[in-house]
Formats: C-alpha cells, structure tokens, sequence
C-alpha cells in the first residue's frame, strides 16, 4: 500500500466492488451493440450520453473566465488522463468485443495488477510486497490460461485473436490512467490544483476524452467500418436503454468510485478488485448470451481468487 494510503475499509472495499460490476455489464452491453454501432461510434456515443448527464452537476468548473483560463493552463495532464481513461482504454475495449466474448476479454483485463506493479516500480520507483508480486503472478497465469484455450500444448503455436490484443492493450492503458490519479503532475495537485470537486474533474477528463474518441469516431467512419455482421442489430427503446446504460453505471458510478477507491488504497491493492470482473461477465454472459463458461474459464477463475487472496495477505 502507498504510504499516505488509509487502510482496505469496508467502505473502501464496497466502493471498489462496484466497478468491476458495472464493466461486467459494460462487456457485455459491448457484445449485444456490436452488429448495431462500429466500436469507436459506440465509444463515442457512450461519453456523450455520460457528458451531458454530468454537465448539470460539473458545469461549474466551466462557469468563470477565471476558471476556463485554470483549464487552459493543465490542458496537457487533462487531455492525457482523458485521452487514457476514456478514449483508449473503452475504445480499445469495444474493438476487443468485436471478436472476443465478454468472459475473455475481461479475463484478460485481469492482467491489469500486475501493469500496475511494472509501472510503478518503472515510473514511480513503489515496491509492492512479495505477495502482492505473487498475485499479480496468478492473475497473469490466469490470463495466459484464457489465451490458450486451455490447452497448455497450443503455447508453441499461439495465435491470439484481435480482440485478445486489443484487450491488453486496454489494461496497459487503464493502468496507466490509475497512476496518473494516484500520482498527478505538479499542476494538478497539491496546492496548485484548482478548486474541483469530482464532477468538474471528472467532467473535464471526459471533455478532453471526447476530443480523443470523437476523432477516432470519425477517422473510423472515414475508412467505413460497419457493425459486426454475425450479430444481429438493435433498436428503438432497446438501444435508447442501453447507451442510458453505458453513460451511467460503467462511466458515472463505475469512475467516480474507482476514483475515490484509488484515492483510498491506491492503484496497486485497487487493481486486484478489477480481477471480480471475470466473475460477474461470466454469470451475466450466461444469463444474456447463451455463453456459458468453459473449464478453462474455472481455471482462470480459480487463478483470479489465489491472486486476490495473496495480494490482500498481510
């Protein structure tokens, strides 16, 4: 745990159980709106339901001259963490569901503890505990397990799918995002951080996210990407719902609680609560699309658990 972190309340623990939740759900909405919006539209759309739902609670960051010329001044640490946290790493996560299942591409994002590790030994000079390096050590097992299938004797021929590499390359992006909250640059923190409350800071990272995947979203529309065509399209009410959806529970509740989580404990203990995602995608996959989990999948999982428990061993 970092030092200046309090402690793995049970508040804490609860804030951080419910994001993992709503990107199980997230991976899955993904799936079904895969044949109906190309993944980088579907990014887009998303934040713009999630802007405009926040905007009445933020706008004030936005309310003063004084105020905007604060913007301008940070404009490069917020266009990074927007640029990371909500035009990479969703992005990179709906071009994973274009030819990966929810179970996997969240099993997958368990690779994202041991990211945190790397970076902040590389970039930030923490040391996790040898437990801690033990559970990100299962985690990864359990993502390799994930990428063979199964099957130990595919290793010599591994070819990973798209949505496989897409997918981690997404948990490298969140992990980066997780650390530049933990560890912000000078202008945004300490006394040189403007006075923002977590709506306004949050709403800027999605204005500068926006700029980031609305211009992804048209250089897709420019090369003609269409939806999956092995997945049948939705509209109407159902559509409505389900971006309603993704612009509240996975971008709203899922980052304003990882935020106060990361804040809590910081991005090395948080990241272990990313490894449940697995577990909620696997019973909502079962539920929604007839895709139940594989023995490999119960592999993973039990990987995930031995990870978790490891890394919370005092």
């Amino acid at each position: 745990m970092t030092p200046g972190h309090q402690g793995l309340t049970p508040r804490v623990a609860a804030l951080l159980l419910v994001p993992p939740l709503m990107w199980a759900g997230n991976a899955l909405m993904g799936r079904l709106l895969a044949g109906t919006l190309p993944p980088l539209a579907l990014n887009a759309l998303r934040w713009s339901v999630a802007l405009v739902l926040l905007l009445p609670l933020g706008a004030a960051v936005l309310s003063t001259p004084a105020r905007r010329r604060e913007i301008l001044a940070r404009w490069r640490p917020l266009a990074l963490l927007g640029g990371l946290g909500v035009g990479a790493y969703n992005a990179l996560q709906y071009l994973a569901l274009q030819t990966s299942s929810p179970i996997n591409v969240t099993l997958i994002a368990a690779s994202v503890p041991l990211w945190m590790m790397g970076i902040g030994v590389l970039l930030y000079r923490e040391h996790p505990r040898p437990a801690q390096w033990l559970g990100a050590g299962l985690s990864a097992l359990g993502v390799l397990t994930v990428l063979l299938r199964g099957d130990l004797s595919a290793l010599r021929q591994l070819q990973l799918v798209p949505g496989d590499l897409w997918m981690l390359l997404a948990a490298l992006s969140w992990a980066l995002y997780s650390w530049q909250l933990a560890r912000p640059p000078a202008a945004l923190s300490g006394n040189q951080r403007p006075a923002w409350d977590w709506a306004g800071f949050l709403l800027l990272q999605m204005f500068f996210g926006l700029l980031w995947a609305g211009g992804a979203a048209g250089l897709e529309a420019a090369l003609g990407v269409t939806p999956t065509a092995a997945i049948p399209p939705i509209g109407g009410w159902a559509l409505a719902a389900a971006l309603l959806f993704l612009g509240v529970g996975p971008s709203l509740l899922a980052y304003r609680c990882w935020g106060m989580g990361v804040a809590a404990v910081g991005p090395a203990v948080a990241g272990f609560f990313a490894n449940l995602t697995p577990l909620f995608a696997a019973l909502l996959s079962a539920v929604w699309l007839g895709e139940p989990p594989h023995l490999y999948h119960g592999a993973a999982f039990a990987c995930i658990v031995g990870g978790i428990w490891l890394s919370s061993r005092r």
